[in-house]
């Protein structure tokens, strides 16, 4: 038997899955963009800790995913990164999940912090796919630029939010 739904969840729920809004449908596009990177993720994860040996590339010389996914930089963590990268997905899915659609001014550290977070992982991302697969790899892996471009789109898709929450702040602070 399931507890009786309190009014905030369900207020919450409502909200979520109704609101219309343009932050919302922002957010949306976040959980889109981490659960197809999520996918991506996965089969580097299942590669890397040997549940297969081998993934497709495009029949192009200069991929080579097998040897992207097996660098010294790929288990530079302790760990595969893989999984690591795969746990900052779920968890941006979880940041553009939190919250009701009027966060930015309910909740603007929720904002910032979501934002704060997907512009740290489009760094990383950034060095990985213009300096680590050209230079030192000599190699591209088409999961990997996936991976990039969802965290490039994360970042961008969090800046509006982001942008009102600074704005509602300042305003707080100024006493408005």
């Amino acid at each position: 038997m399931q507890p009786a739904a309190s009014g905030i969840p369900r207020e919450l729920r409502r909200e979520i899955q109704h609101d219309d809004s343009a932050e919302m449908r922002l957010r949306r596009a976040i959980v889109a963009s981490s659960l197809v990177d999520i996918g991506s993720m996965a089969i580097i994860s299942m590669f890397q800790t040997g549940m297969i040996r081998h993934l497709p590339d495009p029949p192009l010389e200069s991929f080579h995913s097998d040897k992207v996914n097996s660098s010294s930089t790929a288990y530079g963590y302790g760990m595969p990164d893989g999984p690591v990268t795969l746990g900052m997905h779920a968890a941006n899915l979880a940041l553009a999940a939190a919250g009701p659609p009027e966060r930015a001014r309910e909740r603007p550290w929720l904002t910032l912090l979501a934002a704060g977070f997907a512009g740290s992982q489009a760094a990383v991302a950034a060095k990985y796919l213009f300096h680590q697969m050209p230079e030192v790899d000599r190699a591209w892996c088409g999961y990997c630029i996936t991976d990039a471009l969802a965290h490039f789109a994360t970042f961008a898709l969090t800046l509006p939010e982001a942008a009102k929450a600074l704005e509602s702040l300042g305003r707080e602070r100024r006493g408005h």
